[in-house]
């Protein structure tokens, strides 16, 4: 997402499992920045949201990207990756 010269990711989710799940959110920006938000979705079936912080942005529009996993629960080198969604990818030099 992007306004006002800000920038930062956001996801929306619904966690009916009735287990815990674990998820990260990453905003990648130009030059390496990255901010990372780790989230615990409750469990229930109502709709929530995960968002990081904003941070100014850099560069051309659409110059950041933003993933979201969403893990079970478990050791976290144990733990299934459930579900990885990515935002469009930045454009690159060459585009």
């Amino acid at each position: 997402m992007t306004q006002d010269g800000e920038s930062w990711a956001r996801v929306y989710y619904r966690n009916a499992t009735g287990e815990e799940l674990r998820s990260v959110l990453t905003l990648m920006g130009p030059g390496g920045r990255t901010v990372e938000l780790h989230c615990a979705p409750i469990a229930h079936d109502e709709p929530g949201t995960c968002e990081t912080p904003s941070v100014p942005s850099e560069g051309a529009p659409r110059s950041a990207t933003a993933v979201a996993e969403f893990v079970g629960a478990g050791p976290v080198d144990e733990a299934p990756l459930l579900l990885r969604a990515g935002s469009e990818r930045a454009p690159s030099a060459r585009d």
